[in-house]
């Protein structure tokens, strides 16, 4: 009987084994209206990577080269911030202190005054300034002793310095990230010509900074959008000297954004102007040096919480503060072995998605903001990566945190007075060689879908337009076989 019994089970078990498994439907060709785009720009179909998948409804996903390995370009900003959401939690903060290691006698700090950076990626001007004020109020006015900056948070990465179009150097979103960033490192420059006297100020006032006026000043006309005035700085001694040149009408003005200092530079030098303008003195010097444990709180900020981090990096693909975040993982889950914090949160985030099963052997992170000849990605991955998202207890955080076609970051001037408009929240990514989209977007039946979009090309030209016709292609889908049958 027993061996009835065997013959029987692998008679079944073959039967089982014989029978044709269907998959479910998938679109694996270019909607028409992106094909026809491609050839009008002259573009080869092959450069293209497009992944849609329906999030709710039972339509039919469509995947074109969603499985090759290419540049996101800033779409990788979507990993690291959705990884941040839920491995830091959506009010993670970050903390920055005033330490003092003297006593306060009448208002005198008898000895250092210790900035600690916690790696805040928004300490900017203002709240510095209520940091210092909070200084102030708890009796401080006068330090004896030095400045002393720790910036000992984060263990650096030795990378490439990154910039794409080999020019200007001094350019706001080449900064690389720091234990101790401010205000993003960057220099304002304020340019105006009232009644034919030009006048420069720099924000923050840091005297490291020399001005060389030169702007030739011209009657009343009308004022450019792009004034002709060009900043050439030299550095000199501890500090830089800006020649400002060009010509300026009477009542007009122009502003331009520059990071010439270095991180200990720029951050000493912002503390001591707003501590001046505070009627504030310190007399020692500035350098670098770790909080010393028996040094005493005397001031503490804390940063906006992440969810409203992250949507600074998405909305205007901020790379300096995705670059912070990405290294704040690492500090924050780094073991002995890592070695620095970008080798850190790469291991983070590679255990964060094998425990999603999302399995991602393309993947290839360096600073975590895309901002990088070296990160990569396939369009299935980053498209799995949303659908998770979409899935997950903070998808409001996350999905808010993009731009919103037409109406507002990189998006803004998208797709404007189309159906589309204010129906997709889409993070773009721009390199020389690189366009890409990466969000969410509702189609014509009000379904909810995760679209993913990447363009490697050495001349992408007429990208953009070709990205639009996805999100367009999308909305105005004819109607599948499952959706025709409800």
């Amino acid at each position: 009987m027993s061996n009835f019994l065997s013959h029987l089970t692998a008679a079944i078990l073959t039967t089982a084994l014989a029978v044709p498994t269907f998959a479910a439907p998938v679109n694996q060709t270019l909607p028409p209206g992106v094909a026809k785009s491609l050839a009008a720009n002259k573009i080869e179909s092959d450069a293209l990577s497009v992944v849609m998948l329906p999030l709710n409804g039972d339509d039919t996903p469509t995947f074109v080269n969603a499985d090759v390995s290419v540049n996101p370009a800033s779409t990788m900003k979507l990993v690291t911030t959705y990884a941040a959401l839920e491995l830091l939690g959506p009010n993670h903060q970050w903390k920055t202190e005033f330490h003092g290691d003297g006593p306060l006698i009448d208002g005198t700090l008898n000895g250092n005054l210790y900035l600690k950076g916690g790696g805040d990626p928004k300490l900017n001007m203002e709240k510095l300034w209520l940091l210092l004020r909070e200084l102030r109020a708890n009796g401080v006015r006068t330090v004896s002793g030095d400045l002393i900056l720790d910036r000992s948070h984060f263990i650096q990465p030795a990378l490439p310095i990154f910039d794409d179009d080999g020019g200007d150097k001094n350019k706001p979103y080449l900064v690389g990230p720091d234990s101790l960033l401010i205000n993003l490192k960057a220099l304002r420059f304020a340019v105006r010509n009232d009644s034919g006297k030009i006048g420069i100020s720099v924000e923050p006032p840091i005297a490291n900074v020399r001005i060389d006026n030169r702007v030739q000043a011209l009657p009343s006309g009308k004022c450019p959008a792009w004034p002709d005035i060009r900043y050439s700085p030299v550095t000199d001694g501890d500090g830089v000297k800006v020649t400002v040149t060009g010509k300026l009408a009477a009542g007009c003005s122009g502003q331009t954004y520059l990071s010439l200092l270095d991180h200990p530079t720029y951050a000493a030098g912002t503390v001591r102007a707003i501590w001046k303008e505070l009627g504030g003195k310190i007399l020692g010097k500035d350098r670098v040096a770790e909080v010393p444990e028996d040094a005493r709180l005397l001031a503490r900020s804390y940063s906006p919480d992440l969810a409203e981090i992250i949507r600074d990096i998405n909305k205007y693909s901020n790379n300096t503060m995705a670059r912070q975040l990405f290294l704040s993982l690492g500090a924050e889950f780094r073991n002995e072995a890592d070695g620095d914090d970008s080798k850190a949160a790469q291991r983070v985030i590679r255990q964060w998605l094998a425990k999603k099963d999302l399995i991602s052997p393309h993947l290839v992170m360096e600073n975590g903001s895309g901002l990088s000849r070296a990160e990569r990605v396939s369009a299935r991955e980053l498209a799995s990566l949303l659908q998770a998202a979409w899935r997950s207890p903070y998808a409001a955080e996350f999905i808010s945190s993009m731009p919103l076609a037409a109406v507002d970051g990189t998006m803004r001037k998208r797709l404007r007075n189309t159906q589309v408009a204010g129906k997709a929240h889409i993070k773009t990514g721009t390199l020389n060689t690189v366009r890409a989209i990466a969000g969410y977007s509702r189609d014509d039946d009000g379904n909810t879908w995760a679209v993913v979009a990447i363009l490697n090309h050495p001349r992408p030209w007429g990208a953009s337009s070709i990205l639009d016709q996805v999100l367009l292609s999308l909305y105005n889908r004819p109607a599948s076989a499952n959706t025709a049958q409800r």
